[in-house]
């Protein structure tokens, strides 16, 4: 069974999510939370498998963020949003499946998620047009120059900088 932790502001939408994801006896809601703070909390007290995380959340919070931060406990994310970022970012988190959805999107999306999560390759013809899973880089790929990744640490923005400048010379 997999464990999901839901973070969506708006409470009646957050209570439909968790019955369209709990409509299928393999997924869990374990709980719900409406900013980062509170989906740091939850994950530190129920340990979610998944987060599905809005964009825009209460107290100024940002699903970024919360990604983010759930990222430092290995908690993959998938964004559930009116509007899918501009470009991806597989550093926080597998995807985005922008809203409205169907129960069966829903269901898709969770199963191409879990997929991922496990390793699995996944043989599901019909992916959702509103789902856009994010590919993961490979290892050996070098970074573009001027790549910062999402979380960046000092170090992480200058080295990801030196290599940028080395290449341009």
């Amino acid at each position: 069974m997999l464990k999901i932790l839901i973070v969506e502001d708006d409470s009646q939408l957050a209570t439909t999510l968790k019955y369209l994801v709990e409509d299928n006896p393999r997924y869990r809601v374990i709980a719900i939370a409406d900013d980062a703070d509170n989906a740091v909390a939850a994950a530190e007290h129920h340990n979610p498998d998944l987060a599905l995380v809005d964009l825009h959340l209460a107290r100024g919070s940002t699903g970024f963020s919360a990604a983010a931060r759930l990222g430092d406990f290995d908690i993959p994310c998938l964004f559930v949003s009116g509007k899918a970022p501009n470009f991806p970012m597989p550093d926080l988190a597998l995807g985005c499946l922008m809203k409205p959805f169907t129960a069966e999107e829903v269901h898709r999306a969770l199963n191409l998620a879990e997929d991922k999560l496990r390793g699995r390759e996944t043989v599901r013809p019909r992916i959702p047009q509103n789902l856009h899973m994010y590919e993961t880089s490979k290892e050996n790929d070098a970074p573009e120059a001027g790549f910062i990744p999402s979380r960046p640490s000092l170090r992480t923005r200058l080295e990801h900088w030196i290599a940028g400048q080395h290449r341009a010379a």
